[in-house]
């Protein structure tokens, strides 16, 4: 669906903007009332403040629901399976206990963020977090603490390499925009992707952990004792024909270091053959009807992907020690937490989709363009205003590096200072993540937090990340 003409100017847009978003909060937050409920009355009472006629409301609230729904249930749904199967059969405690082995208890969070970073390269960050969710709660259950201080590291990662390094789509389609050389975008932002996530992110969530207590919760991942399932409980019937009830033990042989790491890997080799092949087509290297290069696409396909990981699970993890009906009853226990997480996600999309097509975000950045900053300040700024507007951080870098692309052609810049761009961009679109961005209600639901807690410290940390990807942009700007 395509942005309806703005009805109003830009303040009036922005007044309209965050009136909705107080709304929002209050209704949540003071009212207590559910968030999936909120955010459907908030996106239709903001179409009808913001002139989208009312004959288009309703295409209007599907186009931005239907769009994060389409990218987030089939990813959350065959990643909590993934994660359940791991859980159960303690396979997340062999990769913890090992990832522990190696770095140390101290240094646990360190090594969480170093592997989200290291798997975040080609995986999305919804794709990866919530993969990484038995890991990060089998360590925070192991240590104690707050999950925040293992949670957050790993969240960050995934959202650096997601904002700042090809081949993620936001980063690619800035430098094609802007004329920047993708193999360069590659080589400098991941470094930087690095140091930002260390400083905005890492240094940031030890002192948010420290301070905002969040427990692990056990609505995804429940309760483990030794390997098995607690929830695992079978009602039986004696032979006098009274009932009684009692639990029976499943002991489980732990799987292997290799056989884990096998199943992790397997998503990050299958979406990397497919960021390969993309990148080959769009280079000219191979054509794209090749009947290889498109079967490989497939199989590298994120939902495919990580149905392919499914099955093996369920083949080398789940059918190891138990019967099919076992695993299917696993996978029913995983399945059933997640459909509160899935529809406040695609709320939330419906909510930034609404803003989005409302206009604000073309208004306020087409004002912000002619205030005179430099070219680079004026990037970073236009970016997070569209980033706050509607919320997603794709699409607030596509969109700015349109905006100003006319500018940068006749800026006659060198490679570097291109590349600078582009990741100021991406920092623009990874601060201040809240209500409208459907990530800041993932990381609010998988995490246990309720909206005044994620403010705190997601959108926090969020902020920090960008800032800290903006100076270090500000720098290679200054050099190149």
């Amino acid at each position: 669906m395509e942005a309806i003409e703005p009805a109003y100017g830009a303040v009036t847009l922005l007044l309209i903007a965050a009136a909705a978003v107080a709304v929002l909060l209050f209704l949540i937050m003071k009212v207590k009332l559910h968030a999936f409920v909120a955010l459907v009355l908030v996106s239709v009472l903001t179409a009808l403040a913001a002139g989208i006629p009312v004959g288009d409301i309703p295409a209007a609230l599907s186009f931005g629901f239907s769009n994060t729904l389409g990218s987030v249930a089939l990813l959350v749904g065959f990643g909590v399976m993934i994660g359940r199967l791991l859980e159960v059969t303690g396979g997340a405690q062999v990769l913890a206990d090992t990832l522990i082995g190696r770095f140390g208890e101290k240094r646990a969070p360190l090594a969480l963020g170093i592997a989200a970073l290291f798997f975040g390269f080609p995986i999305f960050f919804d794709a990866g977090l919530v993969v990484f969710l038995p890991i990060i709660m089998t360590v925070a259950r192991r240590f104690g603490g707050s999950l925040l201080l293992y949670g957050l590291p790993a969240a960050g990662a995934f959202a650096a390499m997601h904002a700042l390094v090809p081949p993620h789509p936001g980063p690619v389609a800035a430098a094609e925009a802007l004329g920047a050389s993708i193999g360069l975008t590659l080589l400098v932002g991941a470094p930087v992707a690095f140091l930002s996530w260390y400083v905005g992110a890492y240094l940031v969530s030890q002192v948010i952990g420290r301070r905002v207590y969040v427990d692990v919760p056990t609505a995804l991942f429940g309760e483990l004792n030794n390997g098995r399932d607690t929830d695992d409980v079978d009602d039986d019937t004696d032979a006098t024909g009274g009932g009684s009830s009692r639990v029976t033990t499943k002991p489980r042989t732990a799987p292997s270091f290799a056989t884990v790491l096998g199943v992790l890997l397997l998503p990050f080799v299958l979406i990397s053959c497919n960021t390969v092949v993309n990148t080959l087509i769009t280079a000219g290297v191979i054509g794209e009807d090749a009947a290889w290069a498109q079967f490989l696409t497939l199989l590298g396909n994120t939902s495919v992907a990580l149905l392919i990981t499914v099955i093996v699970a369920v083949l080398v993890l789940g059918r190891r020690e138990g019967s099919m009906a076992d695993v299917s009853t696993i996978l029913d226990k995983a399945l059933g937490p997640v459909c509160a997480i899935i529809l406040i996600t695609g709320s939330g999309g419906m909510f930034g989709g609404v803003l989005r097509l409302s206009g604000i975000g073309d208004a306020l950045s087409g004002s912000l363009s002619d205030l005179g900053f430099s070219l680079i300040l004026q990037a970073f700024l236009i970016s997070t205003v569209l980033r706050v507007a509607q919320g997603s951080a794709t699409v607030a870098l596509t969109t700015t590096a349109g905006l100003i692309a006319a500018t940068v052609a006749d800026a006659d810049l060198s490679n570097l200072q291109l590349t600078s761009l582009v990741l100021a961009i991406a920092a623009g679109a990874t601060v201040l993540s809240h209500v409208n961005d459907s990530g800041f209600w993932l990381v609010s639901r998988f995490f246990g937090m309720d909206v005044k807690t994620t403010l705190k410290t997601w959108t926090v940390l969020e902020t920090t990340l960008g800032l800290s990807a903006f100076v270090l942009s500000l720098a290679l700007w200054s050099v190149g």
